[in-house]
């Protein structure tokens, strides 16, 4: 497989991100590898996102698949987008302490927000949940306002986004 996907967030030394930062002790951590689909990101949850004894909690799902969804439009088309609206159907609870991966792709291009779905599949390949979300793109400098980065970090995310993180 593949090596692991650097973010653009990744330029932020200490960037948070719930899903996917190496800083955040609390978050998820992951770790996303490039898929024939579009992005992939493998996991494990254990107790602390239990929901029912044994059971995942079913927004945990709804994270992982909205951050592999969001991350692949912001490496793809090189600019970042907000959830607008998002949709995850369970076909099966998933397990605490078993191994799942999810993968996600875009849909074509179209005006508008930008569609994407992801699939959650058990080790032998069968699908879990379904996600599926819209996203509206947006430019750094119109939600400025509304992050909590400096002007140096702005200006390391912007270069990220424009030219693709550098290993």
């Amino acid at each position: 497989m593949a090596g692991t996907v650097r973010v653009p967030w990744s330029v932020i030394p200490d960037y948070h991100c719930f899903g996917c930062s190496p800083h955040n002790a609390g978050g998820l951590r992951l770790r996303f590898t490039p898929d024939p689909e579009g992005l992939r990101t493998d996991f494990r949850l254990g107790r602390a996102f239990e929901s029912y004894p044994g059971v995942v909690h079913g927004g945990m799902i709804g994270v992982i698949a909205d951050e592999l969804m969001g991350n692949l439009i912001v490496l793809a088309r090189q600019q970042p987008a907000f959830t607008v609206s998002q949709r995850t159907r369970f076909l099966t609870p998933l397990l605490i302490d078993r191994d799942y991966h999810c993968v996600a792709s875009l849909a074509a291009t179209a005006p508008g927000p930008i569609r994407a779905s992801a699939e959650v599949r058990d080790a032998d390949g069968a699908v879990c949940a379904t996600s599926t979300a819209s996203y509206q793109p947006f430019e750094l400098a119109a939600v400025r306002h509304q992050l909590t980065l400096g002007d140096d970090e702005v200006a390391l995310l912007a270069t990220a986004l424009a030219n693709g993180v550098q290993p």
